[in-house]
């Protein structure tokens, strides 16, 4: 089978309102973002950097979906809906990625190089979700809707929230107790109520004094 024959299955078993190949291949703007992107890439491995931009940028204006024509994708990719998705110059993606709307692959704007991230197999990236530096997401992660993950994610796990923690792995919950400095992030609102809470018992022992 194909490529596009595969990736076609591909959305007709992610998505129950693809009812035929035809329609896939027709009317879905992932899959023809995602050919855009196969012509685009081999433009740009050959140095033919203009070239490979022009379809680019003519993919985003067809499609809504902008995927830098450096990029890396692997097989059976498929985008949901896909409007407003941005996937950047050194991104790889593997196998039987799922993505929805709204997905950034993105870096920070400090690195040279790699700066993008790496998406392993079967992964899947809910709406809204940033991805934004050069490591790992694992294989068969889970990314929730809007979630910011700034770090690795190990496999076999699911992320959730802003910036993003990992709250399953291998379909286990996690102890945040312990857990936390397992993946290096730190919750910056739960930091700011422990502040302001040790401000307010200062300022109550305080007031008990004075009383």
């Amino acid at each position: 089978m194909t490529r596009l024959g595969e990736t076609i299955n591909a959305y007709k078993a992610r998505d129950p309102a693809a009812r035929s190949g035809l329609e896939v291949f027709l009317l879905y703007q992932g899959i023809h973002a995602v050919i855009y992107h196969r012509i685009a890439h081999w433009f740009y491995r050959r140095r033919l950097r203009f070239i490979a931009r022009f379809v680019s940028q003519w993919s985003r204006h067809f499609t809504g979906i902008e995927i830098h024509p450096g990029a890396t994708i692997g097989r059976r990719l498929v985008i949901d809906h896909g409007m407003g998705i941005v996937i950047g110059e050194t991104t790889e993606i593997g196998d039987d990625v799922l993505l929805y709307q709204g997905v950034t692959l993105g870096g920070t704007g400090k690195e040279k190089g790699k700066r993008h991230p790496t998406i392993g197999n079967n992964v899947m990236i809910g709406c809204g979700a940033k991805v934004l530096g050069p490591f790992t997401v694992g294989d068969n992660a889970r990314i929730a809707a809007n979630a910011v993950v700034l770090d690795p994610i190990p496999p076999d796990s699911t992320a959730v929230g802003a910036p993003a923690k990992v709250v399953r792995v291998a379909g286990e919950k996690v102890d945040y107790t312990s857990a936390v400095d397992t993946i290096h992030i730190s919750d910056p609102v739960a930091m700011e109520m422990a502040a302001l809470k040790a401000r307010l018992d200062a300022l109550e022992k305080k007031t008990e004094e004075r009383e």
